[in-house]
């Protein structure tokens, strides 16, 4: 009896083997009833040992192809740009003139609208050897962000004597950059000098490091060539408080002995002024002033009795609007 019990549990053991190996053998991976997917569709998840067993199908890790692009995604060439686009949506809702109108208006306020500016960079008192006076220069302009038109004023008087010397600019301004304009125009002279007309050709702007630069070439209606140069720099202290240098020099193609003016380098005046904006519009200041004639210009000046240099104490006011 013993012995035929041992041969039924030795038979049910053999028989038992096999379920329990692929039992244990599916805890490492159970087969799911999904088949497996193909090699396009590969597991994100599966390992290469997995995958070297046949157990799963490893991902195309190699990175998609990226779309062509539009707009500002596409390569850098020559192509046409694209047209504009002509189908508005909000055309579909309402009447097109009125949308029309409304897409002008649009255009007007973000960029083409037309401003005016006037500007009083000097309006100052000067201390000077023998009598004082009194110096202004300012622009004024009216125009959009390409094209202006400007007006430029600068002269001094000397109290009880009237205008020494004074001129007058109209001119075309035209943008050229960012931060450049090119101008072209007419410039009138008035004071004690001979009255002349000149074309004038220049250009203004903001210089690297926020230097505030202007040159130009005056031709008179007598034949006479002359050049300027200017520049200053705004060096803020505080938010109000500035200093600002200043230079201004004037160079000649030839003698003009009834201006007083000599050929080469004819004369260079450095100023120095700290101004503080009460608001942005309106800012006093004090400062100092040098002035010096130089070679032609000087001998002429001597020649009539005047002094060929001077140091001017200045109080006055900029302002804008």
């Amino acid at each position: 009896m013993t012995r035929a019990l041992l041969l039924v549990g030795l038979s049910l053991a053999a028989f038992a083997a096999p379920a329990a190996a692929q039992s244990h053998h599916g805890g490492h991976h159970a087969p799911t009833a999904e088949p497996r997917k193909p090699a396009a569709q590969g597991d994100s998840a599966c390992t290469p040992d997995h995958a070297a067993m046949g157990h799963c199908t490893p991902a195309d890790d190699r990175p998609a192809e990226a779309p062509a692009g539009v707009g500002t995604d596409l390569p850098a060439g020559d192509a046409p740009a694209p047209p504009p686009p002509g189908d508005w949506y909000a055309d579909r809702y309402f009447p097109k003139s009125e949308m029309d109108h409304a897409r002008h208006a649009m255009m007007v306020e973000n960029g083409g609208q037309r401003v005016g500016f006037v500007s009083l960079n000097l309006a100052e008192y000067q201390a000077r050897k023998g009598r004082d006076g009194f110096r202004w220069e300012g622009e004024g302009w009216y125009g959009g962000d390409i094209h202006r038109l400007t007006v430029k004023s600068e002269g001094e008087t000397a109290f009880g004597e009237g205008v020494e010397a004074a001129e007058a600019q109209l001119l075309y301004s035209r943008a050229i950059g960012p931060y450049f304009n090119a101008q072209a125009g007419v410039r009138q002279d008035f004071g004690h000098g001979p009255d002349r007309t000149h074309a004038v050709i220049g250009v203004e702007g903001l210089a690297p490091y926020w230097f505030e630069v202007e040159g130009a070439l005056f031709l008179s209606d007598k034949g006479d060539l002359t050049a300027r140069i200017e520049g200053s720099y705004d060096q803020r202290i505080t938010q109000r408080l500035i200093v600002q240098p200043m230079a201004e020099i004037n160079f000649a193609a030839q003698d003009v002995p009834e201006s007083g003016i000599g050929a080469g380098l004819s004369d260079i005046e450095l100023g120095l002024r700290l101004r503080y904006e009460i608001v942005r519009e309106f800012a006093p200041y004090v400062g100092i002033e040098w002035a010096r004639k130089i070679g032609g210009t000087a001998r002429l000046a001597r020649a009539d009795g005047d002094d060929v240099d001077s140091l001017n104490v200045v109080a006055g006011v900029k302002l804008w609007f």
